[in-house]
């Protein structure tokens, strides 16, 4: 089987159109067409993650974070990116990134790992996406089914659930006497608008009468930033940040002054989740458990929330259990692995 069929289902689980503008998730290295022989899941790509692919007979790596996140311009060597990406090269290896379109993802997704170790209950999104809009398409039934296709292609119909549309046919009066017009409506995130107008503009004009699109106020249930739940039995301040440090394997947690009320709601952000602290605050979560923060953030909390800094790798780092789990269960005719380097770059003396 190729690489592509397993891109298209890690993508069927999070597709690329939830990735947000700075990402450059997606097949960074590689020819999708590639017979796969093994896939090796890990958090970071870098050299030895390159080199242990050689060594296990992986010609896919699936990382979380992608290694190139801007334009290169030379391919030198220069550092450990190009030296990655000339290492992956010349030994035939496809590296592919799911990154905030994995962060995004209530089920399967980043946050709900998270929230499954530190055994949360009645969980939901802490920042749900908002801005759906709603396409309506005016198109002669013969195009109907090329029209559908294209559209779903790049994402629209993606909403909570995948591939929907519906349509109503009658009768256009622009149209040829008795030519039945479909009108197709299909719902989508704002963010790929311009590859839905596009699409309808160039490769499709010839083939509809019209368009509208229009804004809608729903939140997407399953799509969004962060996660909230309640855990079974509250804690005190100590005694949670001694089960999260367990439990997320952190090395040591960095924290806001400790408020004495016992720890029952709690807020969580895989990554760098800062700009999600005022949605805990108004969810009233006791805790916010992300990493990243700086100096001057930290007075944010303001005696209103606790905020627990746990470091990047380690709020992540149970993100290749998942991918490697959801390969697993998948796929059985090539061997997927979880790489055994530890790529956090941060390091701890005590």
């Amino acid at each position: 089987m190729s690489i592509k069929e397993v891109i298209q289902y890690l993508e069927s689980i999070a597709p690329p159109q939830y990735q947000e503008s700075y990402d450059n998730a997606g097949l960074i290295v590689g020819n999708a067409n590639w017979e796969i022989t093994g896939a090796l899941v890990c958090l970071d790509s870098t050299e030895e993650i390159v080199e242990e692919a050689i060594e296990k007979g992986c010609n896919l790596i699936v990382a979380h974070h992608p290694i190139v996140f801007k334009g290169l311009k030379r391919f030198n060597g220069k550092n450990y990116i190009e030296r990655t990406v000339i290492k992956a090269i010349k030994a035939d290896i496809a590296i592919y990134a799911i990154h905030t379109n994995l962060d995004n993802m209530y089920h399967n997704g980043v946050n709900a790992m998270i929230a499954k170790r530190l055994g949360l209950k009645k969980t939901s999104l802490l920042a749900p996406k908002s801005l759906l809009k709603k396409l309506f398409v005016f198109v002669p039934v013969k195009y109907i089914e090329k029209v559908r296709s294209n559209l779903f292609e790049v994402g629209a119909g993606h909403t909570d659930a995948k591939n929907v549309s519906y349509t109503g046919i009658g009768a256009g009066t622009k149209n040829v006497i008795g030519e039945a017009v479909a009108k197709l409506e299909l719902s989508f995130p704002s963010n790929i608008q311009h590859k839905i107008t596009f699409l309808l503009d160039n490769k499709l004009s010839k083939c509809i009468n019209s368009y509208d699109i229009m804004g809608i106020e729903n939140n997407l249930a399953t799509v969004g930033s962060g996660m909230i739940g309640k855990l079974p039995t509250a804690m005190t301040n100590l005694q949670f940040l001694s089960f999260l440090k367990e439990k997320m394997n952190a090395t040591c947690i960095k924290h806001t002054e400790l408020l004495g009320k016992k720890i029952k709601k709690v807020a969580v952000c895989g990554g760098s989740g800062g700009f999600l602290l005022s949605h805990a605050i108004r969810q009233q979560a006791d805790i916010f458990i992300t990493a990243d923060y700086k100096y001057h953030e930290f007075f944010d909390a303001d005696k209103q929330i606790i905020i627990a800094d746990i470091g990047h790798y380690e709020s992540e780092q149970f993100t290749n259990e998942l991918l490697y789990g959801v390969l697993k269960q998948k796929f059985r005719n090539f061997a997927t692995q979880i790489t055994e380097h530890n790529t956090n770059p941060v390091q701890y003396f005590f």
